[in-house]
C-alpha cells in the first residue's frame, strides 16, 4: 500500500503557478478572497492575518530606515525574496544592498541581503524556529525579530550549521524598545527603537 505524500514545489514551479493563473504573486484567492501564501522549504504557507499593532510596527520601521539610510541601501516591506532552491518569503522588512530598481529582473538573493526582520505575535514561534533555521540556512547573516508580544527586539547574528546538520545563529541579542541598536552594514547609524515599538512603555 503506497502512502500519500506531500507536493512540495520548487521556486521555479511555484512561479509557473503565478505565470498559470493559480496563484498571485504572494499569495492565492480562496472564495473571491486574497490569502497571503509564502513557499516555505518546497511548501505553500498561508500567512496569519496581520493585527493592527504588527501593521502599525511594520511601517514604522520601513519608514524609520528609509529616513536613515535614504538612498544607500533597497528598503523592501512585504516583499519576496529568493533563498535556496524551494523557499520565497515574504518578510516584514528586508535591507537589501543597491537600489529599489536594482532587483526589476530578480527578487534579492541572500549575498544581496544586509538584514530580515520579521514583526512577530501570533507568529512568534514560527519565526523563532522555522524563519530562523531557514534564514540561517540560506546564509542571511543579521536576522531580527521584532517581538511584540515581549516588547523587545531580537538580535541573530553568525549563522552556523550544528554538528547534527541544523542550522542557527551563534549570537542572539535582546534589545528593549528604550534603547538604540546599529543597523547591520551601517553600523555607524542607529536605529532608535522607541519609535518602532507602538506599544510599548518607555521608563
Amino acid at each position: 500500500m503506497s502512502v500519500a505524500t506531500a507536493k512540495r514545489f520548487t521556486i521555479d514551479e511555484y512561479h509557473q503557478l503565478i505565470e498559470l493563473g493559480f496563484l498571485v504573486e504572494g499569495g492565492a484567492l480562496r472564495d473571491g478572497k486574497h490569502e497571503r501564501i509564502e513557499l516555505i522549504r518546497g511548501e505553500l504557507i498561508q500567512m496569519a492575518t496581520k493585527g493592527t499593532p504588527h501593521t502599525v510596527c511594520g511601517g514604522l520601521l520601513c519608514r524609520q530606515l528609509d529616513r536613515l539610510l535614504g538612498d544607500k541601501a533597497a528598503i523592501r516591506g512585504q516583499d519576496p525574496i529568493t533563498l535556496l532552491a524551494d523557499s520565497e518569503p515574504e518578510p516584514d522588512v528586508v535591507i537589501a544592498r543597491g537600489q529599489l530598481e536594482d532587483y526589476v529582473q530578480h527578487h534579492p538573493y541572500a549575498e544581496e541581503i544586509l538584514l530580515v526582520i520579521e514583526v512577530s505575535d501570533t507568529t512568534l514561534t514560527f519565526d523563532q524556529t522555522i524563519k530562523l533555521k531557514l534564514y540561517a540556512a540560506a546564509g542571511i547573516s543579521d536576522y531580527w525579530i521584532a517581538n511584540l508580544n515581549a516588547q523587545q527586539l531580537e538580535r541573530y547574528s553568525q549563522p552556523y550549521q550544528t554538528a547534527q546538520g541544523e542550522f542557527q545563529y551563534r549570537s542572539k541579542q535582546i534589545s528593549l524598545p528604550n534603547e538604540t541598536v546599529p543597523i547591520p552594514g551601517f553600523t555607524d547609524t542607529l536605529l532608535d527603537l522607541s519609535k518602532i515599538f507602538p506599544e510599548s512603555t518607555i521608563a
